[in-house]
């Protein structure tokens, strides 16, 4: 019997068809354009200056210039009396903040789902997901007005209802800080969020939800058996972002609504007290230090829970 002969596609051929297709797309690649300008110079050139972290950096002697001190900042840092005072609040508004946050627009976009009614749909969108276009001055600044003692329409309210004796001071208490923060940040981010789920939710195939009714299933049992399977790859990928910006726990909003200094053991996360030592108090070395730390563990935690992820069939890479 005559061996069979397997033919093998030529080297350059595959190289030579994704240059013909690149060259068919161009208008599409020209589009591709300045989001990669705009990641290479906000996000990769900056990374030259992670050096710092290793020098004791001076702004008079330059990079090159200033000595190098090997791993003293990141020492000085896990050695800090700061360190675990930081670390608690930042992991902890972390875990409030997906808790909470991130169920919350899965939720919305299933109830918006089963609106019926195309105008009261659209309304509740267009409210719901306006404040994530706003800045978080102004969420804060809104926030700081709702709360005041002075006219405030949150103590005015309670004290019409007879809830409250006389005003309190909302962000100058440390127990009421945290639940704040969480919800300003539902607040903003609900809206735009669900739009991703309510886009997955528009392509499932409406013979699934016909056949389900056809069987009597309710209304709660077909989003639990239909709706939730459907759109659990979208949500796994947020999932995996989620845990990935796990020391992420924000940075405007808990530098603007706990300018209060009797707030800071409650409101000092990585990234505020990066801000202060770097900024503030001129330990630039030292902040970069932490900054470093912060980024390998996240890149940690995102490989982590992408191989987790992968388990289920779902995962970035």
């Amino acid at each position: 019997m005559a061996a069979t002969r397997t033919v093998r596609p030529a080297a350059g051929r595959s190289g030579h068809t994704r240059l013909r297709l690149w060259l068919k797309q161009w208008d599409l690649q020209l589009m591709v354009i300045p989001a990669l300008l705009l990641i290479l110079v906000f996000s990769y050139f900056p990374m030259y200056g992670v050096i710092i972290a290793f020098q004791d950096y001076s702004v008079f002697k330059g990079f090159w210039n200033s000595p190098w001190v090997g791993f003293k900042h990141f020492t000085d840092f896990f050695q800090s009396p700061e360190l675990g005072l930081v670390m608690r609040n930042t992991i902890v508004i972390s875990l409030l903040k997906l808790g909470i946050g991130f169920p919350a627009p899965i939720l919305l976009a299933i109830m918006l789902g089963e609106v019926r009614n195309m105008l009261f749909k659209r309304v509740v969108q267009t409210v719901s997901y306006l404040p994530y276009f706003l800045s978080w001055v102004i969420v804060a600044n809104f926030a700081i007005a709702l709360l005041s003692t002075d006219n405030g329409s949150v103590n005015i309210l309670l004290e019409k209802l007879r809830v409250i004796d006389e005003p309190i001071p909302y962000l100058s208490v440390m127990e009421y800080f945290w639940t704040i923060i969480v919800t300003t940040n539902v607040w903003k981010e609900i809206g735009f969020g669900s739009i991703v789920y309510l886009a997955a939710i528009a392509s499932i195939d409406p013979s699934l939800y016909e056949s389900a009714a056809i069987d009597g299933a309710s209304r709660f049992r077909m989003t639990y058996l239909i709706t939730l399977p459907c759109i659990l790859p979208v949500i796994m990928i947020f999932s995996i972002l989620a845990i990935g910006n796990l020391l992420n726990a924000g940075f405007e909003d808990l530098l603007l609504l706990g300018v209060n200094p009797a707030l800071r053991d409650v409101s000092d996360v990585l990234d505020t007290y990066v801000y202060r030592m770097g900024i503030n108090l001129g330990r630039y070395s030292f902040a970069t230090a932490v900054g470093l730390f912060k980024a390998i563990v996240s890149v940690g935690l995102l490989t982590l829970a992408n191989y987790l992820a992968r388990k289920t069939g779902n995962s970035l890479w």
